[in-house]
């Protein structure tokens, strides 16, 4: 399979099958992502799809400096700020509608955490939920994080810190 870089100048030189490559390289992780925070079939497929939407229309401004998954990163996240803020009140308001997951390890306990989790990643600052979300859904390193937050990676690991304190004292209050 060719890499990124490469697809993304076949593209840009007017190769739509470039692009379809793209997409089927990346879908999965970029699905996984979203449905790994909403815990909604439909909503992770949505935010999905706006995410291949916005870089249709942006790759023509992809600088080659920067690996692609960085680029891609930072759609993603953006996509998930705007998500965020526009469902800000609906999930104020339905609070007690929670999707069910699907996991495959049937202990309530387990799911209900994971819930509740999210809901809390939900309401922090937006740099700690950038942080939060790609650390734990994406698992990437600090150093990655910064790059594509465009801070420094002690500023990933502090932001990373201060949520962790901040979930605790929710979590905790929760209980």
């Amino acid at each position: 399979m060719p890499k990124d870089h490469d697809l993304i100048k076949q593209f840009n030189d007017g190769d739509r099958k470039a692009f379809d490559e793209l997409v089927t390289k990346h879908i999965n992780m970029t699905y996984n992502y979203y449905y790994s925070i909403t815990r909604d079939e439909l909503e992770a497929d949505d935010l999905t799809q706006r995410v291949f939407i916005k870089l249709y229309k942006s790759l023509k401004n992809f600088r080659f400096d920067a690996a692609f998954t960085t680029y891609l990163y930072r759609i993603k996240v953006n996509t998930l700020n705007s998500y965020f803020f526009k469902n800000k009140w609906r999930s104020f308001l339905h609070l007690d509608q929670v999707p069910e997951l699907h996991v495959s390890d049937d202990n309530y306990e387990k799911k209900a955490l994971s819930i509740e989790l999210w809901n809390a990643i939900k309401t922090l600052p937006k740099k700690q939920r950038n942080v939060m979300s790609l650390r734990v859904s994406e698992g990437l390193s600090f150093r990655e994080v910064g790059d594509v937050l465009n801070i420094s990676e002690d500023a990933a690991k502090n932001n990373y810190s201060h949520g962790v304190k901040t979930l605790r004292k929710i979590m905790d209050t929760n209980r």
